[in-house]
């Protein structure tokens, strides 16, 4: 009787012990086991973080422009991330908390996230070095990323002061200097108003981000166009030229219609530059050079000798000669 009992109990243990094994199977076939289990699961305790060589090590941000600083550790495990400035082995932040009373320092970090982040809000040219990304391993491993912050400034090509004969076009090319990345946008002004969407007909502005340049084209300039003219990139420094539409020439720079070179012109009546007399008992000789600057140089003189006792000019030479500028 004991027997059987015994045998029956057996067989219900294999019974048991199949089915379990089975519904086991069944599960990592499905994908529900594998799927509730986490990713560090699988690792072994004793495995070590290092470092995602993907990010970027050198950075170059503009002054005013968030900085950010990528940091990729993987297999982090229970370890601290630490970003450190070099210059002064200053202690910048600790896992996301901020150990510096400069507030501009943060770290960000997403929880399940390998990347950990150092923003520099508002960064100056100060800023500028080498930051490390520590881990707080046995020994300390760590990883240096090198900071560049430049001042971008905003240049318009040509003269500070153009001008523009009236009826002709005026051309402004500007160009965004030093800025790691294209501008959102680059405004003209006129004084205070804004160009690109002004109702005057004849203007047009053409913006390309990726060369970071800007034009402004007024077509058949008048004298009410006369006046300071801005350039101002989302980014950059603005810079300014004062714009004079006149009628007819100026001896100064003029843009003449859609070309950008200038030329020097001059309006001047012939000027003596040198009168020199020279006296001795017998002779006085008198030295004269003349210049003539009106759309081309010109120069002469004379050479003229006479005596106390002979007034008129025992002999008189003359010259001349002249440039033109084209």
């Amino acid at each position: 009787m004991s027997q059987d009992i015994n045998n029956s109990w057996g067989s219900s243990l294999k019974v048991l012990w199949v089915t379990q094994l089975w519904l086991l199977l069944l599960l990592f076939e499905t994908g529900l086991v594998i799927s509730e289990v986490p990713p560090h699961y699988w690792e072994t305790p004793y495995s070590q973080p290092y470092f995602d060589n993907s990010s970027r090590r050198e950075v170059t941000a503009t002054v005013g422009q968030a900085a950010l600083l990528h940091c990729r550790v993987r297999n982090l495990g229970d370890r601290a991330v630490s970003w450190i400035r070099k210059r002064d082995l200053h202690i910048l932040t600790v896992g996301i908390l901020t150990y510096t009373n400069d507030q501009r320092f943060q770290s960000l970090h997403s929880e399940g996230s390998d990347e950990w982040t150092l923003r520099i809000s508002s960064p100056q040219p100060r800023d500028s070095g080498t930051y490390e990304c520590q881990v707080s391993t046995e020994p300390k491993i760590s990883q240096g990323f090198r900071l560049n912050v430049v001042v971008s400034r905003a240049k318009i090509l040509g003269n500070a002061e153009l001008f523009i004969k009236s009826g002709s076009d005026i051309n402004l090319t500007c160009l965004a200097m030093q800025s790691p990345v294209p501008p959102s946008f680059i405004y003209w002004y006129k004084g205070k108003r804004v160009m690109n969407y002004s109702q005057r007909g004849g203007i047009n502005v053409i913006t390309e981000r990726s060369t970071r340049t800007s034009k402004l084209l007024i077509a058949k300039a008048t004298s009410a166009d006369s006046g300071n003219y801005t350039c101002s990139p989302s980014s950059s420094d603005s810079a300014s030229v004062v714009v004079h539409v006149i009628n007819g020439e100026h001896p100064a720079a003029m843009q003449h219609g859609n070309s950008s070179a200038s030329s020097l012109r001059a309006m001047w009546s012939p000027v003596p530059l040198l009168a020199i007399t020279t006296t001795t008992a017998a002779v006085a000789v008198t030295w004269n050079w003349n210049l003539n600057w009106n759309w081309n140089w010109s120069s002469g003189g004379c050479f003229v000798a006479s005596t106390a006792l002979l007034p008129a000019a025992l002999a008189k030479w003359c010259w001349s000669r002249s440039w033109s500028l084209s």
